[in-house]
């Protein structure tokens, strides 16, 4: 498979990046380990576990609002400054390189893919399959013809699928200009990153600040906690953040889980850590990808912020459809 290839750096060793302030992704070893006990730790999800919304977006936002309409796992669409954003987009059945195998979809997208707006970016923050969907890519590129921004790396996986996708490849710290006003900037975020099993962290993984009127967002699509030092250094670089998008699913068993997913209390300390005045909650309900029950994240949040006495409208769930106004 083709792979990035670029100068050395303080998280790129000439083959394959590396999060300093990280850990390495887990041993095969250690992924049998937990394929082999999953029989017995793992609950069982509904076949389908549809949501009770549904979005028909508006065709523009214009001015300093902005419009955040949750289409599931830790797909959005973000609408500003007559700007149409969407995030990680996923619109397949599976979050797999199979059609057949792999976590299946648990509801319907919050947007059917025909309702959708005109599309101008993409941003796709690294290449696992909840998250690069090659699929889902190809069409909104033969409908919409976007620009995408992705890590380093990731636009050879896109464009060795459909060389049609506008894929633009981003370090960490990078700045683009959007338009409208509207800039996104890639930070680094406690992750990893692979395709295969023989292509790990051959293309780079980050988190979104995206600068908006309304404010800035603080797009987090997936992320282990850590010491918090990543959600620390965005407020330091950043400065006061209007809203965060945090993942709380995909956390068991926390052996194995906890340097790449954040469980919804190690979530609300990043929301302390990032000072973001509100918080919305995503990565969870749609694609099994672990052992907990579908609600338990949900669950899970509300125990965390009402023992860190959090008010609970801080720090919102929503189901896939609903949609947000700041």
């Amino acid at each position: 498979m083709p792979a990035y290839s670029g100068p050395p750096s303080d998280h790129f060793d000439g083959e394959r990046f590396f999060d300093p302030d990280g850990v390495p992704p887990k041993s095969l070893r250690s992924v049998l380990r937990w394929q082999f006990s999953r029989d017995r730790q793992r609950q069982r999800w509904p076949e389908w576990a549809p949501s009770p919304y549904a979005d028909t977006p508006p065709k523009r936002v214009e001015g300093d609002k902005a419009r955040l309409s949750f289409v599931g796992h830790a797909s959005w669409l973000i609408q500003t400054a007559a700007l149409n954003i969407l995030v990680d987009p996923v619109w397949s059945m599976r979050a797999s390189p199979f059609s057949f195998a792999g976590p299946k979809r648990r509801n319907d997208p919050g947007i059917a893919f025909e309702a959708l707006p005109n599309i101008d970016v993409l941003l796709v923050s690294h290449g696992h399959y909840d998250h690069l969907d090659v699929a889902t890519l190809s069409r909104l590129a033969a409908k919409f013809s976007p620009r995408v921004i992705t890590p380093l790396g990731n636009d050879v996986t896109m464009r060795s699928y459909d060389d049609a996708i506008k894929a633009e490849a981003f370090d960490w710290h990078q700045r683009v200009e959007l338009g409208g006003g509207i800039a996104v900037t890639l930070v680094p975020t406690r992750h990893w990153s692979a395709r295969g099993m023989f292509d790990r962290n051959r293309a780079l993984w980050a988190s979104f600040v995206l600068e908006t009127r309304a404010g800035k967002l603080y797009i987090v699509c997936d992320s282990g906690y850590g010491d918090g030092k990543h959600f620390r250094r965005v407020a330091e670089t950043h400065g006061r953040l209007r809203l965060a998008i945090l993942p709380i699913g995909a956390y068991e068993p926390r052996w194995f889980m906890r340097d790449q997913h954040m469980n919804p209390s190690d979530a609300v300390k990043a929301l302390a850590d990032c000072g973001a005045a509100q918080a919305l909650a995503h990565h969870h309900g749609t694609f099994q990808l672990t052992d907990e029950a579908i609600d338990a994240p949900v669950i899970a949040l509300a125990q965390a912020l009402d023992e860190a006495k959090i008010p609970p409208e801080r720090f919102v769930a929503l189901k896939p459809g609903q949609v947000v106004e700041i």
